[in-house]
C-alpha cells in the first residue's frame, strides 16, 4: 500500500499550481466536502486543516500535497460548488422558452443561494477579499467566474439565435450586469439577515427583463 506523502516532503509544493487530475481523486473530493461541511458549521476562518483533515480520515500532510494551502482549499470549494450550480441552471436555461421563465430562474437560484447556503456564499466575499492579498488566489477566482459567467453568455447567445431574447448588449456583457446585480443584492441579504429584499428582487427582476428583450 502506498503510504502517503509527508509534510516535510511537501512543503515546496506549497507555491505550486494545483494540478488539476489530483483534485479528482477520491481523497481529494472527500477533503473538498469536509471543508464544504466545516464552512457550514465553522465558517472559512474557523475552519483549519486539522480540523478538515480529521474528518476526512486523511492526514494533515495529505492535504498540503493535494492543495498547498487553505486559500487553495477553499478556493476549490467554490470551484466545486460553482460547477454543480452551472450545470443545474445549464439545464434549466436551456429549457427555458421564455425571457420571463428565464428571469424567473435566475431570481430563484440566487434566492435558494442565499438562503439555504448563506456561509458558502459568504465564503465567495471572503475569498475575494483574502485575493487581493495572493495573486494565485486571485487568478483562481476570476477563472471561476470567467467560467460560470461563459457558460451562461453561451446559453443566451444561443437563446439569442432562437428568437427567444434580445440582448440589450453582448451577452458577455449582459451577463456581467446580471451577475453584479445578483451579487449586489446577495450582499445586502447576508449582511442583514432582517433586511426585506421582495421589493428588490421585483425592481432587479424588471432589469433583467429589460436586458433581455430590449
Amino acid at each position: 500500500m502506498q503510504s502517503e506523502p509527508t509534510l516535510t516532503a511537501l512543503t515546496d509544493l506549497d507555491d505550486r499550481v494545483v494540478n488539476r487530475g489530483k483534485l479528482d481523486s477520491a481523497k481529494a473530493r472527500r477533503i473538498v466536502e469536509a471543508m464544504r461541511t466545516s464552512i457550514g458549521s465553522r465558517g472559512a476562518a474557523g475552519s483549519t486543516f486539522d480540523q478538515v483533515a480529521s474528518e476526512a480520515g486523511v492526514s494533515r500532510g495529505l492535504l498540503h500535497y493535494y492543495f498547498g494551502s487553505k486559500e487553495r482549499l477553499l478556493a476549490e470549494v467554490v470551484r466545486h460548488d460553482s460547477e454543480v450550480r452551472i450545470a443545474n441552471l445549464d439545464a434549466g436555461l436551456q429549457a427555458a422558452n421564455s425571457v420571463d421563465a428565464i428571469v424567473e430562474l435566475l431570481v430563484q437560484a440566487l434566492e435558494n443561494l442565499v438562503e439555504r447556503e448563506p456561509d458558502n456564499y459568504a465564503l465567495v466575499f471572503e475569498l475575494f477579499t483574502a485575493a487581493r492579498h495572493n495573486e494565485e488566489l486571485r487568478e483562481e477566482m476570476a477563472e471561476v467566474y470567467r467560467r460560470v459567467q461563459g457558460n451562461v453568455a453561451r446559453v443566451l447567445d444561443a437563446k439569442q439565435d432562437e428568437g427567444v431574447v434580445s440582448l440589450a448588449a453582448s451577452p458577455e456583457t449582459v451577463v456581467a450586469t446580471l451577475f453584479g446585480l445578483g451579487d449586489g443584492i446577495a450582499l445586502h441579504m447576508l449582511s442583514d439577515p432582517t433586511w426585506d429584499s421582495s421589493e428588490t428582487f421585483a425592481v432587479g427582476a424588471q432589469i433583467a427583463r429589460r436586458l433581455l428583450s430590449s
